[in-house]
C-alpha cells in the first residue's frame, strides 16, 4: 500500500504485509529516505538538513547517475562537446515519478531526460528503478536505456555512464561497527592511494572514502547485538565504497559500476542495461 504523509516531512509510505516500510521523496532525486525493516529504521536521514531544499541530502538512498564520484574539474568532454557534469550527478536533484508495483510488492521511479539534464548530458534516457521489500531485504532492480533513435546524429552516439547506489545505514556507535567480505586492499580515495582494508577500517570515526574491488557479499555489522547488512550485487556492480562523515552516526555501503569519475558503460541508441543488487538483513 502506498500512503502520501506529511509528518515527519512530506513524503510516501510503501508498506509491505510483511509490516516492513519503505519511505519515498520522488521529487528529491527518487529519495528512498527509509527502510524499516523487522521493527527497527535500518536507514539513518539527516531530516533537519533535508529541510533545506539548497542543501544536498545526508541520508537514505541517493541515486549516482550518470556517474559516481567527479570527473576532473567536474568537466564531461563529449565529440558533442564539454560539459559541466557535477558530483555523482544529477539523478539525485531531479524529480522522478513514483507509482506502486503492479505485484503490490514495492514500487518503481522513473527519470526521463529533459532540458535541465541535457544541458550536462546530452543523451535521451529513461532510468527506472523497481524497489521491492522482500523477507529481511530490500532489492533495487535499475534499468538504463538510451532512448535515441539509431543515426539521430549527437543523440545518436553511444551514451556513456556509471551507476551507483549511496545508501546511509543507521548505527549505534562507529566503534562497535564491523565490516566482513572485504578485500585485503582497498582505494583510499582520500589520499589517492591504495591503503590496507583492516587500518581504513579502524579509522571509521575520523573518516573514510574507501573503494573496494569486487567484493563478494560485504556485510556491515551495525550494532553489539550482531545485526548484519549483507550487499549481494551482481555484474556489471565491480566496486564498494565504504564511507563515513562522522560525527554522523552512519556508514555508506555504496555499490558502484565502476571507478571514481570513470563512465565505463556504454549503450548505442536503443539499447539498454539491467542491474540489481540486494540488502539482506541477518539477524544474529
Amino acid at each position: 500500500m502506498l500512503t502520501f504523509l506529511a509528518d515527519p516531512y512530506p513524503h510516501w509510505c510503501f508498506q509491505a504485509a510483511s509490516g516492513d516500510q519503505l519511505r519515498l521523496v520522488p521529487e528529491r532525486g527518487g529519495l528512498i529516505s527509509g527502510w524499516r525493516c523487522g521493527g527497527v529504521e535500518r536507514l539513518y536521514f539527516d531530516a533537519a538538513r533535508f529541510a533545506d531544499p539548497a542543501l544536498s541530502v545526508r541520508g537514505g538512498i541517493p541515486v549516482l547517475f550518470p556517474v559516481c564520484g567527479n570527473l576532473p574539474d567536474n568537466r564531461l568532454v563529449l565529440p558533442q562537446g564539454t560539459f559541466t557534469l557535477p558530483q555523482h550527478g544529477f539523478a539525485r536533484d531531479r524529480p522522478w515519478q513514483l507509482e506502486p508495483l503492479a505485484d503490490g510488492e514495492g514500487v518503481r521511479l522513473e527519470l526521463r531526460d529533459d532540458d535541465v539534464s541535457r544541458a550536462s548530458f546530452p543523451f535521451a534516457f529513461r532510468l527506472v528503478l523497481e524497489v521491492r521489500l522482500e523477507a529481511a531485504a530490500l532489492v533495487i532492480r535499475a534499468l538504463v536505456r538510451h532512448e535515441a533513435p539509431a543515426g539521430s546524429g549527437p543523440q545518436g552516439a553511444s551514451m556513456p555512464f556509471a551507476f551507483g547506489l549511496h545508501p546511509y545505514f543507521a548505527v549505534a556507535d562507529l566503534a562497535g561497527v564491523r565490516l566482513e567480505g572485504l578485500p585485503p586492499q582497498g582505494f583510499d580515495h582520500l589520499s589517492g592511494a591504495m591503503a590496507p582494508t583492516a587500518e581504513q577500517l579502524q579509522r571509521l570515526g575520523q573518516g573514510v572514502d574507501l573503494r573496494l574491488d569486487r567484493p563478494e557479499a560485504p556485510r556491515l555489522i551495525t550494532d553489539a547485538t550482531g545485526a548484519a547488512v549483507e550487499l549481494q550485487a551482481q555484474p556489471p556492480f565491480a566496486h564498494t565504497v565504504v564511507w563515513t562523515d562522522p560525527p554522523r552516526l552512519m556508514v555508506c555501503l555504496e555499490p558502484w559500476t565502476a571507478r571514481r569519475g570513470e563512465m565505463a558503460l556504454e549503450l548505442a541508441p536503443q539499447q539498454q542495461l539491467e542491474l540489481a543488487c540486494r540488502y539482506l538483513l541477518r539477524e544474529p
